[in-house]
């Protein structure tokens, strides 16, 4: 598949089966966000992988909206930042985050974006400080989101070529 078919058939998926995910493919998962570029090199994203059912629970509360697709996801990456390490910590991460989404599509894994960055908890905590509570992670670190993975118990038809808005376009 060309990368441009694989951008085209990603979609959010938020309901999954209970079959499990292969090893293998969270391994080639994660080896995407670790190839992720950053800025100047400096590699400040960390990732947390989560097959823990508590862990998966405690994680779908971290935001008001947006985030229960979490209690039944088979995996969760939550990709953390040492903020010390960059100043490009929300960038590192979003493209960390958008390499393993892609990879997961790629995969045949459904996979959805849960953004905690400037997000809030239904008791109007903080969706980063939920996060990092949950894990006792140190103030340096900052949470972009969280991805989201699972078997698709059902998929959305892939985006077409013919919906790019052509119009959005400049050239100088």
């Amino acid at each position: 598949m060309t990368l441009i078919e694989t951008i085209l058939k990603r979609r959010s998926v938020r309901t999954y089966t209970d079959e499990e995910i292969p090893e293998n493919k969270i391994e080639k998962i994660l080896q995407a966000g670790l190839l992720a570029p950053t800025s100047r090199n400096r590699k400040p994203c960390e990732f947390y992988v989560v097959k823990d059912k508590e862990i998966l629970e405690k994680l779908s509360k971290s935001k008001a909206s947006g985030s229960s697709m979490l209690e039944n996801a088979n995996t969760a990456i939550v990709v953390f930042a040492d903020s010390e390490k960059a100043d490009t910590w929300i960038e590192d991460s979003s493209i960390a985050l958008a390499y393993m989404d892609l990879m997961a599509n790629e995969l045949d894994i459904g996979s959805c974006w849960c953004q905690a960055h400037l997000r809030f908890s239904a008791d109007n905590k903080k969706s980063e400080e939920v996060i990092k509570e949950i894990f006792s992670m140190d103030s340096k670190y900052r949470v972009v989101g969280i991805l989201s993975l699972g078997i698709a118990s059902s998929k959305p038809e892939g985006h077409n070529l013919s919906e790019i808005d052509e119009s959005k376009i400049s050239y100088f």
